[in-house]
């Protein structure tokens, strides 16, 4: 667990870590979700505050947002930088055909 938090926080690693948290988020909201749904089928009203619960919203819409940005991006400059490398140049051949 310490090797996958340390890997998980370096800087050459290819987990992205706004996805990983946004994940953890939406894990909180299913929680509350699924614990609201069975207080309610057993009778009792389970007190969730509004600003707690919305806050794990804009965490979880915030990080999926922010790396599906970042995913956009980063493919964008990918394609840029492939369509400014020079292409090699097709050298004219002095060679006969074979007959």
């Amino acid at each position: 667990m310490k090797k996958f938090f340390h890997e998980l926080f370096s800087d050459s690693n290819t987990l992205n870590e706004k996805s990983v948290v946004g994940f953890c988020s939406f894990i909180v909201m299913v929680a509350f979700a699924s614990a609201d749904i069975v207080t309610g089928t057993l009778g009792k009203d389970l007190i969730i505050n509004e600003f707690i619960f919305n806050s794990f919203l804009i965490l979880t819409l915030g990080s999926f947002g922010i790396g599906s940005v970042d995913k956009w991006l980063n493919k964008k400059h990918e394609a840029e930088a492939q369509d400014n490398q020079p292409t090699p140049e097709l050298e004219p051949t002095t060679e006969e055909p074979v007959q």
